[in-house]
Formats: structure tokens, C-alpha cells, sequence
């Protein structure tokens, strides 16, 4: 008997079936991605070449290039030269494109000519599954990822960058003259000295790019630029800083699927709830819709536009006790940060720590939002006045936004719902641990922002 499995003969004849259907059995999933496609309306979409031209070579079938792409991004297949080897050599491949083997040029253009098109088909897929009743359409979970882009961090520059750049090139200049005066003009010497003629050429020619750089960024509104991809942004990710682009999700809480999806080049997500809310809410077609995320997205305003477009919003706030002047000096201190003082709705005044009661002075604007503001005249007889309360020689003030109670009410309901705040990370973490470690796909393979958030589409 032998010791191990044997294989076939390889010159030995077999039989293979006849035909293609044969090598797919029923279960396969490319039998559903060539099925919903296949029922897709893609003219409508917007994707190009869905109407045949009359005059010139026949082109592609986009629905066949868009099947190829989606059985791509499945198996972790994304660039089009090694889509371009699964047409010749992969069964499932040959099936689902009925033997078609475009060129990796194609299927390039394809994604590139029809990146504003992928989130239509993103939307039309979550049509599909609330038809299966996947989505329990009543609670989501937002949060952001960061995928990094096509950007070395040595080609991404700030100010403060290119000024030590330049400060270093001036000091070796300095160097490499010195060292010429220094040469005479002996044979050795003189071949010595055209080596640093010639890097004092290529060295100048750097600091004239530079120097241009640092001009554009002090005349425009931006604080860095990137040279491969100019759309791309410093951003955190995996404990590293490098250029990526900001994506964000909205999770439905029962079966875990993606809603709706945006990519920005925002590092912060403070600016991103409503939009991404009023997404997911507009794509579920429901009158109302909670909402949970971190407090990074915390934001008076966003919070006041969910709350206006029918989303209940659960967002912590961000502890800034400690920032500032307050960490400089220690003022105000813990038991006097400004949560310590108590509205008091009915007399329209705050409780300070101290039993004193503040009363609303005078109307002001911050950070874009309408404050009443609060003082009192018995900070001037309070014996933690300058020492433990506040700074201000006038005495202590206290700002309360406009429409404060939404922040109240939201409050409110998160110490009585307290799960709704720990389910979030169990909800919506799960589809980035798919994507970035299942998938791979924690990098970008498209340049731009409006590439970018069609290739996340895909993902």
C-alpha cells in the first residue's frame, strides 16, 4: 500500500464535464451575483456603454465588467492585470463571464469610467435585502474607518515640514561651497569638485520645488498637500500617520449589513453624523430611526439636524475638562468644571457648587450657535473665587446653547438605555474587522476622492 495519496497521471484522459454550467453547482455564489446583476437596470444607472453603439467595435457588456468586479472584491482579486489572469484561469470566473477574457486596460476603465455609478448599485443591493427582511430598519450604529491611500508619507508635506526641508538644504549648500573654495585645482581634486557641482545642482533643484510648494500652501486655506494623491490627508490610522481617506458607515443592528456609506478627506468624524444619518434613514424609507455612535462625532449642530430629520441620535459627550487655560493653571477645578453647575428650568438660572445661583445676563454667539449666558455678583464674596472657580475677574459666566434641552434630552436617554451605547462596538465594528482583515482591503488601489468612494462602494 502506498505511503501517501496519490494523484493522477497527468497524461491520463479524462472526463470533464461538457459544458460550463457543469463545473457551478447550485450554491455557488456567483450564481447570485450573475442573477442580480442580471436584473439590475444599468442604463438607468448611469453606467456607460449599456446601450449598444451602431457605429465602431462592439464594446463590453457593463453588467459582465461589473459581475467581474463584485466576484473581484469577494475574493480579494481587486487589481485589474490579476482580474485580467482569473478570466483565463479560474472556472467560476470563466462562468460568471461566459468565457469573455477582456484585457486588463478594460476592466481598468471600466472601474474608472464608472465610479459615480457603484453607489447606485450599493443602494439597489440594500433594496434587495429589505425585500428579504435583513434589515430591522429601527436602530444603526455609525462609526469611521480610515483606508489608506495611494501616498507615501514621504510625499505628503505641511509648513512646518517643507521649512525644515528647506532649513537643511541651505545648511548642506553652505557645506558643499565650503568644501569647493577648499579644493584646488588639481586633477584628483578637480573631479572631486565637479561631484559636488553636480550635488549642488540637484540639491537646488529641490529646494526651488520645495520652495514652490511651501508659496502654494500659504496661499491657499490648506495646512499640508500630497503629491500622488493630492485629494489625500494625514490622517491616524492603526497607530500610524499616514495620508488616507475617511469613510463612514451606518450599520443596521439586526443582521449586522451595511445602510449607506460616504468617503471625505475630513480627518474628524465631529462633522459627518447627519449626513451619514439621513442617509441611512432616506435609503430604509422610515419616518424615525435611532441612531448610535462614539463621541467623536459629538456636534451641537449635527445633533440639532438629527434630531429635526427624525433621527434619535445617542452620542456621549466628550469629556474637556482639563484643556486649555484650565490645564495651564488649574482653574477651574474638577468640582467647578462647568457639568457641575445645575439648570434650573423654571427659575431659568444655574446651581453653582457652591449654593450660588447664576442668572442669565446677556445673548452672544459661539462657534456659530446663539448662547445665553449666566453670572452672578456673589462671586465677589465667595471664598473660591480666583482660587478654585474661575480665573475671571468679573467673576464666573456660564454658557448654555439655545437649544440645550436636545443635548438635555439625549442625555437622558442614554442612562436609560444604557445598552444602546454598548451594543454599538458589537454592531458596527464587525463589518470593518470583514473588510480590513478578511478582506485585506484596508488600502485604496484609485486616486481622488470621488475614485475613492466608488471603490469603497465595491468593498
Amino acid at each position: 500500500m502506498s505511503e501517501h495519496v496519490a494523484g493522477l497521471n497527468r497524461d491520463q484522459t479524462l472526463i470533464f464535464p461538457e459544458t460550463l454550467e457543469g463545473y457551478v453547482d447550485e450554491e455557488n455564489p456567483v450564481r447570485f451575483i450573475d442573477a442580480f446583476i442580471g436584473s439590475l437596470n444599468l442604463e438607468k444607472l448611469g453606467f456607460t456603454h449599456s446601450i449598444p453603439n451602431d457605429l465602431g467595435r462592439p464594446s463590453y457588456d457593463p453588467s459582465d465588467l461589473l459581475k467581474l468586479y463584485i466576484y473581484g472584491y469577494l475574493n480579494q482579486v481587486r487589481t485589474s492585470r490579476k482580474l485580467e489572469n482569473e478570466c483565463h484561469r479560474n472556472v467560476e470566473v470563466m462562468w460568471i463571464m461566459k468565457k469573455l477574457a477582456p484585457d486588463f486596460k478594460t476592466i481598468a476603465d471600466f472601474r474608472k469610467d464608472n465610479v459615480d455609478c457603484i453607489k447606485g448599485v450599493f443602494k439597489e443591493f440594500v433594496k434587495f435585502c429589505m425585500g428579504l427582511d435583513l434589515y430591522g430598519a429601527k436602530y444603526i450604529a455609525i462609526d469611521g474607518v480610515k483606508f489608506k491611500a495611494v501616498n507615501s508619507l514621504d510625499r505628503n508635506f505641511n509648513r512646518d515640514k517643507l521649512s525644515y526641508r528647506l532649513k537643511v538644504i541651505d545648511e548642506r549648500v553652505s557645506k558643499y561651497l565650503g568644501e569647493m573654495e577648499a579644493l584646488d585645482k588639481e586633477e584628483e581634486k578637480a573631479q572631486a569638485t565637479r561631484e559636488l557641482e553636480e550635488k549642488l545642482k540637484n540639491i537646488m533643484k529641490c529646494k526651488e520645488k520645495y520652495t514652490d510648494l511651501l508659496r502654494k500652501l500659504k496661499e491657499s486655506d490648506l495646512n499640508e498637500v500630497s503629491l500622488t494623491d493630492p485629494e489625500s490627508r494625514l490622517m491616524k490610522n492603526r497607530g500610524r500617520i499616514e495620508p488616507c481617506y475617511n469613510s463612514h458607515v451606518a450599520v443596521d443592528d439586526k443582521n449586522h449589513l451595511i445602510v449607506d456609506y460616504n468617503v471625505t478627506n475630513a480627518p474628524a468624524d465631529n462633522c459627518q453624523l447627519s449626513s451619514i444619518a439621513k442617509g441611512a434613514k432616506e435609503t430604509l424609507g422610515v419616518e424615525h430611526l435611532d441612531a448610535v455612535t462614539d463621541k467623536g462625532f459629538f456636534n451641537f449642530m449635527e445633533i440639532k439636524e438629527c434630531v429635526d430629520n427624525g433621527i434619535v441620535p445617542y452620542v456621549p459627550e466628550q469629556n474637556r475638562w482639563g484643556a486649555g487655560w484650565v490645564k495651564k493653571t488649574g482653574i477651574p477645578t474638577r468640582e467647578f468644571s462647568s457639568d457641575k453647575f445645575v439648570y434650573d428650568k423654571g427659575t431659568d438660572t444655574f446651581l453653582c457648587p457652591a449654593g450660588n445661583r447664576l442668572e442669565f445676563s446677556y445673548l452672544d454667539h459661539a462657534h456659530e450657535k446663539k448662547m445665553r449666558v449666566y453670572r452672578t455678583d456673589a462671586c465677589f464674596s465667595c471664598e473660591f473665587f480666583l482660587t478654585k472657580c474661575t480665573r475671571y475677574k468679573r467673576g464666573r459666566t456660564v454658557w448654555r446653547w439655545e437649544h440645550a434641552e436636545v443635548i438635555e434630552e439625549m442625555k437622558l436617554r442614554m442612562r436609560l438605555e444604557p445598552w444602546k451605547l454598548k451594543a454599538r462596538k458589537s454592531i458596527v465594528e464587525h463589518p470593518f474587522g470583514t473588510i480590513k482583515r478578511a478582506f485585506n482591503q484596508g488600502y485604496l488601489l484609485l486616486k481622488g476622492l470621488r475614485k475613492t468612494t466608488g471603490e469603497v462602494g465595491f468593498t
